[in-house]
């Protein structure tokens, strides 16, 4: 399985020709780095939640139009494709097969932000291997404490590296990798991943210090 990363949170899965994309929002392709005719090949499309950095309709739209995808998400974000006419699987738990992809769908809670109201949100399971909690860091994801591979947050309004790197702790991953780092500039980034690699490697976890566009890992 690789994992090709596309800034922020951004994600593309493939596995035997599938292409599985997630939460393809606003962060990527605000400086024109990330573009939709990047993902025109993609078969798959997974919204996560309806925060901008990983949902935004017009860039949905200009992907669909390049691919024909199918788009999975949950019922908040559903209710918006209605309005504009997008058809899409509902999917908010249990486990569903797409392609070579097994997606074990689990309602997480996002993180308190500042006079913000919580979305719904929807966390995953792949293949039984990478657990993406997307912006949640609850004591439920612990369930999973020792998992091949972890899509971690490392820099957020909701949480500080403390508390991201405490809840890591806790899971005990075989690997990181990170994301929801779009806030920040590559030289920012790259310094901030150095200490994450140097906190992890104490602990035996292979922090992954991917994201530049279209950089990938392989599991």
């Amino acid at each position: 399985m690789k994992i090709s990363k596309y800034l922020h949170s951004c994600l593309v899965f493939e596995l035997d020709d599938y292409k599985l994309l997630f939460d393809p929002g606003k962060f990527s392709f605000v400086e024109g780095d990330v573009k939709p005719e990047m993902f025109a090949d993609v078969n798959a499309i997974v919204i996560t939640h309806i925060h901008p950095d990983h949902y935004e309709l017009e860039i949905l739209k200009s992907i669909l139009s390049l691919s024909g995808a199918i788009v999975i998400t949950n019922g908040q974000i559903g209710a918006d494709l209605d309005k504009a006419g997008i058809v899409y699987t509902l999917f908010e738990e249990g486990t569903q097969n797409f392609g070579p992809f097994i997606l074990k769908a689990i309602p997480v809670t996002h993180e308190l932000i500042m006079d913000n109201p919580l979305p719904q949100m929807t966390g995953f399971i792949i293949n039984g291997k990478v657990l993406h909690p997307v912006d949640s860091m609850e004591d439920k994801l612990l369930d999973y404490k020792g998992i091949e591979l972890l899509l971690m947050v490392t820099m957020a309004p909701f949480a500080n590296e403390v508390t991201i790197a405490g809840f890591a702790d806790k899971l005990q991953p075989k690997q990181i990798l990170p994301v929801h780092d779009g806030y920040a500039k590559g030289f920012f980034i790259k310094q901030r991943y150095a200490a994450y690699v140097k906190h992890f490697d104490k602990q035996g976890i292979k922090f992954h210090e991917v994201y530049k566009v279209g950089d990938s890992i392989t599991i």
